[in-house]
């Protein structure tokens, strides 16, 4: 037998919670049914443990979880139930992570939740979706929510993907410039000083410096690589907290060119979320708050926020957002056509999508400046230093 958690309500209609062991959810249900409770729900103790564990544990995966959906998708517009829906998804769910949470979800669903509430009490599932799913429910229209949700994630994974590609090279140039220092500094380097020692010879004042900053290196290489991880490790921490993610996102957003495209990157996040959410139903309100709080920036995060609160007294969108002055002045004057004709959601994807290649041509262009850069500063550094050590020789030669 299983311990279940049960909420039912007497014939006064006081409500209460407590644990019972049965064999499945329905018999729970029918047994305090037959004694004359209003059974509200019945949840599985040991699957609602470890819907506790998913939430410390990781978060789902976005290729995982758009599968899902689209299969989902396919089984609900086939007519089956939502409950069949998710036994078949279950049985071939290879994620252990996603089907934990589909498991728990097909039993809070059988025990009378809304299948929107089942998603949103797993808190690694995207407010998005709950909210789409709710905005689905109310107006009869899950299949279309969901298959503008699905549309949605396949142009963000779409968009993601590109830009990891465009930040693969100049990652792997900055990784091997930095093992290729480590290496002269604590193997190179060292060496050439054993080798001048033997000579006792006279050498020049950069070779001298040289030399010192390698032995010191291999010397303390353990307490700088201890040093560096646990500097790592606050910096971590700090920028966990509202001040340090503050004080990052600042610095980030000053930045001359890579902080133009972040603005440019979460101002076409927020429009593609927002233009999802008011095409689902959802009113303009829930659904900026609902997109508001996916934004990585806290920039932006805190402006659309304060904008959310004045449409909440009436104001338009445009101008609540232009009082913030977070998004760029095109983006509030495509927003205002929008609003004064009246196709604001097809707006917003405008929005998104002129941004979103914005994004990938500014990021191009960054990326092609950035990568000579590299090898330039790489081979000037090398250089100098291999110059350093091989100047004596040179010099010994000649005499």
């Amino acid at each position: 037998m299983a311990e279940f958690v049960v909420k039912v309500a007497d014939e006064r209609g006081h409500t209460h919670q407590q644990v019972e062991q049965g064999y499945s959810v329905a018999e729970v249900r029918d047994r305090f049914a037959s004694q004359g409770y209003l059974v509200h729900w019945v949840k599985p103790q040991g699957l609602l443990s470890g819907s506790f564990s998913l939430r410390r544990g990781r978060k789902l995966k976005n290729s995982s979880f758009l599968v899902f959906n689209q299969q989902f998708l396919t089984l609900l517009k086939a007519g089956l139930p939502i409950l069949n829906s998710l036994d078949l998804l279950i049985k071939r769910q290879k994620d252990a992570n996603l089907r934990l949470v589909l498991e728990n979800v097909r039993e809070r669903v059988k025990g009378g939740e809304l299948l929107s509430d089942a998603f949103a009490s797993h808190p690694m599932v995207p407010k998005i979706y709950t909210t789409t799913l709710m905005a689905g429910e109310k107006s009869g229209n899950v299949d279309e929510v969901l298959s503008r949700y699905i549309n949605f994630q396949r142009l963000a994974m779409s968009f993601r993907k590109k830009l990891f590609v465009s930040l693969i090279y100049p990652t792997l140039l900055v990784t091997v410039v930095t093992i290729m220092v480590m290496f002269l500094f604590t193997y190179v380097v060292p060496k050439f000083a054993e080798l001048f020692n033997s000579l006792d010879a006279k050498l020049p004042a950069i070779t001298l410096f040289m030399l010192a900053v390698g032995t010191d290196a291999q010397k303390y290489f353990p307490f700088i690589a201890v040093g560096l991880v646990l500097a790592g490790f606050l910096f971590w921490q700090w920028r966990r907290t509202d001040r340090g993610a503050d004080q990052i996102d600042r610095v980030i957003l000053s930045l001359p060119l890579l902080g133009d495209i972040r603005l440019k990157h979460q101002v076409a996040t927020f429009s593609r979320m927002l233009a999802t959410l008011l095409q689902g139903g959802l009113p303009l309100v829930p659904a900026m708050e609902t997109a508001g709080t996916s934004m990585t920036s806290r920039r932006i995060l805190k402006g659309v926020m304060r904008a959310s609160v004045r449409v909440r007294e009436g104001q338009g969108l445009a101008s609540s957002l232009e009082e913030q002055r977070i998004f760029p002045d095109l983006a509030v004057e495509m927003l205002e056509v929008g609003e004064s004709t009246g196709a604001l959601p097809a707006m917003l994807n405008s929005v998104a999508e002129f941004y979103e290649e914005d994004v990938q041509t500014a990021l191009g262009a960054s990326m092609a400046l950035i990568e000579p850069l590299i090898l330039v500063i790489m081979a000037v550094f090398v250089g100098g230093v291999l110059i350093s050590l091989y100047l004596p020789i040179f010099t010994l030669g000649v005499h």
